[in-house]
């Protein structure tokens, strides 16, 4: 009969001799543990890492045990997927042997893989970037490219301004037009003004002094009033 606790507790002292500065025990029942995986350094000292956690289970290694990503760094969810269906793999492959050291060494493996892709990600996203850059340039520059559509449609917003800015302009003319109001139209609407040179007298009295010779031979004028083109400021020059 298999001793799966004894089988456990040795393997367990080997993982801990063997990454004695990666290895942390997070529980005896069950017993559980964390190890840290870290890729060898890329040509950027680019480094992928991930924290793998194992569980034992009760007839592990006859049945595999629990596993999970607890922690990563410069990896990717696809990354992750990847290396979870690796372990996958590589359980189904050992099962009846202590498996731990081998499912770690496959993970650094990938993890070596990997960072080589880190470099490869950041200079196709760096080539995206400069592309989307130069596209945005060439639309800022063309500008709207310009069809039948929108150029109706332009078309139409164009003959409204027009047709507002038309109405506008004839409307302030035509209030324009009912502020400029004759002299008739002044004495019709203030009757103030019919008043006005009267009230003027009244208050002068008597001292109202009037030229006399402003009139004189006034009668020997001859006025034609009803002349629309009478001006009497053509009369001195027409003796002169």
């Amino acid at each position: 009969m298999t001793d799966y606790a004894e089988e456990q507790r040795n393997e367990l002292e080997a993982i801990e001799s063997i990454y004695p500065d990666s290895f942390t025990v997070l529980s005896d029942e069950p017993i559980s543990f964390t190890i840290t995986v870290t890729s060898d350094e890329g040509e950027n000292d680019e480094i992928a890492e991930a924290t793998l956690k194992f569980t034992y289970v009760e007839k592990y290694p006859d049945e595999p045990p629990e596993w999970e990503i607890f922690s990563r760094e410069n990896l990717e969810d696809a990354d992750e997927e990847e290396i979870l269906t690796l372990l996958q793999q590589q359980a189904e492959e050992n099962l009846g042997m202590v498996m731990i050291f081998t499912l770690v060494t496959a993970v650094q493996e990938k993890l070596n893989e990997m960072v080589d892709q880190i470099k490869n990600r950041r200079e196709e996203e760096k080539v995206r970037q400069e592309r989307e850059a130069e596209e945005a340039e060439k639309v800022t520059f063309q500008g709207t490219v310009v069809n039948i559509e929108n150029f109706l449609a332009w078309k139409a917003r164009f003959e409204l301004e027009v047709a507002e800015i038309r109405q506008k302009r004839q409307k302030d003319e035509e209030q324009a037009g009912k502020l400029k109001l004759t002299g008739k139209q002044l004495f019709e609407t203030d009757h103030n003004l019919d008043t006005s040179d009267i009230q003027f007298l009244e208050e002068a009295g008597n001292n109202v002094e009037v030229d006399e010779s402003l009139f004189q031979d006034i009668e020997d004028l001859d006025l034609d009033e009803d002349d629309p083109d009478f001006d009497p400021l053509d009369m001195g020059s027409d003796e002169d």
